[in-house]
């Protein structure tokens, strides 16, 4: 960037502490002078931010009351604690389906097919166009898209929604048709291509959804292999486990991200192991962590890993948000649910960080 010196500080240094600060005290710091005001829309600046943003991501986490007839949003945060989210801006009841590099992809509660692609730091969004395809004729059992994937690309700040799932023609049954919608902010528009699959997916597969190279990515529900989504292509393929990877009674499997590389979480009665996928087109897996859960024995049952990095590991249970401190080994509790929550936490927890990217 054509850039002024900053004082007695150098440059970079300055631009390094601006790429730091979270993104509500990076927009009230652009009253400061003109050069500040430009920061926001400088690509090399919109760079570094994101860049710094990728190594701390954060867990974002619906907490419903006793009655379950009011929620509220919260952020964990490994730095700065617990503070409370709110997606109020949107004016409009919402269920958080995905999140990806700072957006999240949010359905309408009270009206079935409407979208949202939102920057809840920023507080834009975009209400996404209706596809031509009614949604009671699109998708089986309940009219609701099995699979909601959300890929935003940092580098050209564009994004795809991705709704699929099982189709099925008014008044017939379900002919194992499987249709996929893809929205492309680029033309604002939908786009359609239909395949066939026999895959079933568990709640948290559906949730623990994964961008990386140019791909959408789901654990099948038997833990068999990896569905993804190619969308440069708009093409379906499968992808193996860790050849390691074991199958058998009490093993359950998460896909995460772990620092822009795909990563499979194994948890069992007394241990979790993590791999991650380091060779991405000769589909290289590599064991990075084994840690024991004996200090943690009585909560291993109903805990979820949610998000991570090299440094650490997210995960939710039905009332606690847990932090593993990888290289110190070190357990620590962030957050705990005061009262009866109609959901656990893990049901719906999702990966987030802050980014500067524009929904538009």
């Amino acid at each position: 960037m054509n850039t002024q010196r900053f004082g007695f500080f150098p440059d970079e240094v300055v631009l390094q502490i601006l790429s730091r600060l979270p993104i509500k005290s990076l927009f009230r710091s652009r009253i400061v002078c003109k050069l500040w005001y430009r920061l926001v829309s400088d690509k090399y600046f919109i760079h570094l931010y994101n860049e710094a943003s990728a190594k701390n991501p954060v867990l974002l986490v619906e907490v419903s009351d006793s009655l379950g007839s009011r929620s509220n949003l919260i952020v964990v945060d490994n730095q700065k604690g617990v503070s409370e989210f709110s997606l109020d801006f949107l004016k409009d009841r919402v269920k958080v389906r995905a999140s990806c590099n700072g957006l999240l992809c949010c359905s309408s509660i009270p009206d079935k097919g409407v979208y949202y692609v939102c920057n809840p730091m920023t507080r834009e969004f975009k209400l996404l166009p209706k596809s031509r395809e009614r949604h009671v004729t699109r998708f089986y059992p309940d009219g609701e898209a099995t699979l909601v994937g959300l890929a935003c690309n940092l580098s050209t700040q564009k994004f795809n929604v991705v709704l699929a799932g099982y189709h099925r023609t008014f008044g017939h049954r379900p002919d194992g048709t499987f249709i996929c919608m893809v929205y492309d902010s680029e033309s604002n528009k939908w786009r359609k291509f239909v395949s066939f699959q026999d895959d079933q997916f568990t709640h948290m597969n559906k949730n623990q959804v994964v961008y990386v190279n140019g791909a959408l990515h789901w654990l099948t529900g038997s833990c068999s292999c990896i569905l993804v989504l190619d969308l440069d292509y708009d093409i379906w393929r499968k992808m193996s486990l860790p050849e390691q990877v074991s199958c058998g009674s009490g093993n359950r499997f998460y896909l995460l991200e772990s620092d822009g590389c795909l990563s499979v979480v194994q948890i069992s009665d007394a241990w979790m192991r993590i791999w991650v996928l380091r060779e991405y087109e000769r589909e290289e897996w590599h064991l990075v962590d084994t840690v024991s859960l004996r200090c943690i024995k009585g909560l291993v049952p109903g805990i979820f890993p949610i998000c991570q990095t090299g440094e650490y590991i997210f995960l939710a249970t039905h009332k606690q948000i847990l932090v593993f401190y990888r290289k110190t080994r070190v357990w620590k509790e962030m957050y705990s649910v005061k009262n009866s929550s109609t959901l656990p936490l893990w049901y719906s927890a999702h990966a987030f960080r802050s980014t500067i990217f524009s929904c538009h």
